[in-house]
């Protein structure tokens, strides 16, 4: 600041006097860094002298209420610390340490940089800071380092704090890890030293554009030096140039400090600077061509910042010249990698660029083949968290730890992920289910009775042995429908009960296979009528037992009143009933397929509903109904004097069929998916079978093992023989 208040009020300048409000000088082109120049700018602010400056990259230098004369040849760090982050995103590593310096350029830089990492999804393990006075802070942060998991280093530092951590992690062998560095110290030549590639090899970061100043270096090496400066060539034995040595001893120590020279970059600043000053002053003093400039016009420095507002012009290397809004050039960058060339010299290899001028796609290219990764590796390294999430997978958060520290959990079932790192697992549509790998949503697997599977096959072999049986007895019985035993009890009701039987046990076939709305309609009516027609023929049997018992008794003619016409009428009104139910059923709501996705998730139970549970509880109803007015009417007759009573074996029949169709109930309502069908098929084929075996298993006997007793007088009692 003392410097700063001298250059302002004039050579002579001493503590005890005062300011006189008036400024010799009309700009400064410096500082280097930011703090100093922070310094600079807030002194000469009140004096409205423009400052402008090379290298001070700080963001709060944009801030036009706090520094409104000042100016700058390079970028603003909010377009380098947001690249930072962009090029972290670019090579997909969400897991980053962070060092910077503690001044107004890193700490500025830094919290730029954070707020574009989050929103970018990237995760910073660490963020640290020291500065170069602070050697205990330095230990901590190698500390830091050295115990954190993150492979990859945004290093947000100036070349003074770099060279101290380079040299901390020099000795402590920390190596291996991807540097990324800023134009402060990417191309720093004082970095470079035998064992600096160990560490910094492979290093990324973004430059100051090199630009050729065609003869600059040459001039600054030897001409300027050798005009300027003739003490620079000692002569000993001379008086005068001894004491002109002491005169710029100070200055000859920068001599040998040319480390920007050969590159170029900071140095094409510093000259597009003077340019803008002079442009400046160009404009103010009117100079036109051949005329000259006018020289008695008295310049003041704010003139000097209107006119640095104004400056657009293209400088001899081509790079137009003008300031934003915030005093700031246009954000160019390159991007350079630390390399080693084949003599072991470290090169600054450029492998991209970043152009904020360009529309935002075009703005930021790399060349990653080019690229040499930390440790001379050709392979990226990989700095995450956690590993990628497969497809199938969803990421869950670790509790307490960043959105990228997270576990891997499998979808649940009837949920996919089809993507890597998937934050949320889909449910897949309602006819679909997740395959095994939980990546793919596939169609639901549809479950019915087949004739193809091994349940449907032995259904089917049970329904057609009981009409091949059925038919069997049919012939048996129509054989001999001359002998007494097949006489008894109505014949053409046993033929008649043995063709409902037989349509029965063919019933069973209409519940296997795919349910279509045929199907459906007609498995339950089919059912419901012949059964109706089975239990009617029972039932006028049993009547016909009664009744002829009846017609034995003395002045009896009940058997008029229940005769062969009698016999067909009330099975055909029996079955009429049923019918109508089913009529009915047809009519208000029929049965129809039903994609049952309820009792399973992960596949569809194709079944018929039943369109009106109070038409199938009547239908069902009705046969009980029959079933057990026949029961108690055969059980009233089983004690009959016969020879051969029938009542006894309709009373059995009856018996499994009510027993067989009470357990149906439950298992019907408790069986899964097809098993339903199966439990109702077995229900089917369980009572036709009881009622075909206690019926005419007897007289099958009879007729085929004893033949003896089918005659007359043995079936009306006339001769002794032991009773069934």
């Amino acid at each position: 600041m003392s410097a700063t208040i001298a250059l302002m009020n004039g050579q002579e300048f001493a503590s005890e006097d005062a300011c006189n409000g008036q400024s010799p000088i009309h700009a400064i082109i410096g500082e280097t860094e930011s703090s100093a120049t922070v310094i600079l700018s807030r002194t000469t602010g009140p004096f409205k002298i423009p400052v402008i400056s090379h290298s001070a990259t700080c963001e709060c230098l944009s801030n036009r209420g706090n520094y409104p004369s000042f100016f700058r040849t390079i970028a603003s760090d909010y377009h380098q610390s947001r690249a930072l982050a962009y090029i972290i995103k670019h090579f997909g590593w969400s897991w980053v340490g962070a060092v910077n310096s503690d001044n107004d350029y890193g700490n500025n830089g830094m919290a730029i940089f954070l707020n574009t990492a989050q929103e970018e999804g990237i995760c910073v393990e660490y963020s640290v800071k020291f500065y170069r006075t602070e050697p205990e802070k330095l230990w901590q942060v190698v500390n830091t380092i050295k115990n954190s998991t993150a492979k990859v280093i945004v290093a947000f530092l100036t070349s003074l704090e770099m060279e101290n951590l380079l040299e901390q992690l020099s000795t402590n062998n920390i190596t291996d890890l991807q540097m990324i560095g800023v134009e402060a110290w990417i191309t720093a030549n004082s970095l470079i030293t035998p064992n600096s590639f160990h560490v910094l090899g492979g290093s990324l970061g973004f430059a100051v554009r090199k630009i050729d100043i065609e003869g600059f270096s040459d001039y600054v090496i030897k001409s300027f030096w050798d005009t300027d400066f003739p003490c620079s060539q000692v002569e000993r034995n001379s008086s005068q140039y001894a004491l002109s040595c002491n005169t710029y001893q100070d200055l000859l120590l920068l001599k040998s400090d040319n480390e920007d020279v050969p590159e170029q970059r900071y140095a094409s600043n510093v000259y597009k600077a003077v340019y803008a000053v002079a442009h400046s002053l160009h404009s103010l003093l009117k100079c036109k061509e051949k005329e000259g400039c006018e020289r008695d016009l008295k310049i003041q420095p704010q003139q000097v910042v209107e006119a640095l507002k104004r400056v657009n012009f293209t400088v001899k290397m081509g790079d137009r010249v003008w300031f934003d809004s915030t005093g700031s050039a246009v954000a160019q960058y390159e991007v350079v990698n630390w390399q080693q060339d084949s003599d072991g010299s470290v090169q600054f290899k450029p492998v991209g660029y970043y152009d904020a001028s360009l529309l935002p796609h075009q703005r930021f290219v790399l060349n990653t083949e080019n690229i040499i990764w930390a440790g001379g590796q050709l392979e990226k390294p990989r700095s995450v968290c956690s590993e990628s999430c497969a497809p199938g997978t969803r990421k869950a958060a670790q509790k307490g730890r960043p959105v990228c520290c997270y576990d891997c959990i499998p979808c649940a079932e009837g949920e996919i992920s089809n993507e890597t790192d998937s934050n949320n697992c889909k449910q897949c549509p309602e006819e679909y289910w997740s395959n095994a790998e939980k990546n793919k949503c596939v169609l639901k697997a549809v479950e019915f009775l087949s004739f193809t599977e091994v349940m449907g096959i032995v259904l089917v072999i049970f329904s057609l042995f009981g009409v091949g049986l059925t038919v069997l007895v049919a012939i048996l019985f129509y054989s001999k429908r001359d002998t007494p035993i097949v006489k008894a009890n109505n014949s053409e009701l046993s033929f008649l009960l043995l063709f409902s039987l037989t349509l029965c046990f063919l019933c069973s076939l209409t519940f296997i296979g795919r349910p279509t709305e045929w199907s459906c309609m007609l498995r339950h009516t089919v059912f419901g009528i012949t059964f109706v027609l089975c239990i009617s023929c029972v039932l006028g049997k049993t009547i016909v037992v009664l009744m002829a018992f009846k017609a034995t008794l003395p002045g009896s003619n009940v058997m008029k009143w229940f005769g062969p016409s009698q016999q067909r009428l009330s099975v055909l009104s029996f079955a009429l009933i049923q019918v109508l139910i089913c009529v009915l059923w047809l009519t208000i709501s029929p049965p129809f397929p039903y994609k049952n996705m309820k009792y399973y998730n992960e596949k569809i139970i194709l079944e018929c509903s039943l369109g009106s549970t109070i038409a199938f509880s009547a239908v069902l109803g009705y046969i009980g109904l029959l079933a057990v007015l026949c029961f108690i009417l055969a059980f009233l007759a089983r004690t009959l004097p016969d020879n051969f009573n029938e009542a006894k074996f309709i009373t059995f029949s009856m018996i499994i069929f009510c027993a067989v169709w009470i357990t149906f109930i439950p298992s019907y309502l408790s069986s899964p998916g097809k098993f339903t069908v199966a439990v109702e098929i077995f229900a089917i084929l369980a009572s036709s079978f009881g009622l075909l075996f206690c019926i005419f298993a007897p007289k099958c006997y009879i007729i085929l093992l004893k033949p003896e007793q089918n005659t007359k007088q043995h079936m009306m009692g006339k001769v002794s023989s032991k009773s069934y």
